[in-house]
């Protein structure tokens, strides 16, 4: 199941309170300024920084393309 479109409208990230781009089939949300990824578990927003995890050139590069090749909007 995905995330509730009125959730996306308001989710920011926690440390710079920017939009997220969210991949519902990989269960995340993605910060590409900080290359920081929150995991969404059970339908729920893992939004603390403690819990992110800080990808690799690599990993962000694949995000970036894949939310310009599906059409991925920022959060808000």
């Amino acid at each position: 199941m995905a995330l509730d479109p009125k959730l996306l409208e308001i989710l920011a990230c926690p440390e710079d309170k920017g939009p997220l781009l969210y991949f519902a089939d990989e269960s995340a949300l993605y910060n590409p300024r900080l290359k920081r990824r929150y995991d969404v578990k059970d339908d729920i927003p893992i939004m603390l920084i403690d819990e992110a995890t800080t990808v690799d050139d690599a990993e962000d590069a694949r995000l970036r393309a894949k939310a310009d090749a599906e059409g991925i909007a920022p959060s808000f």
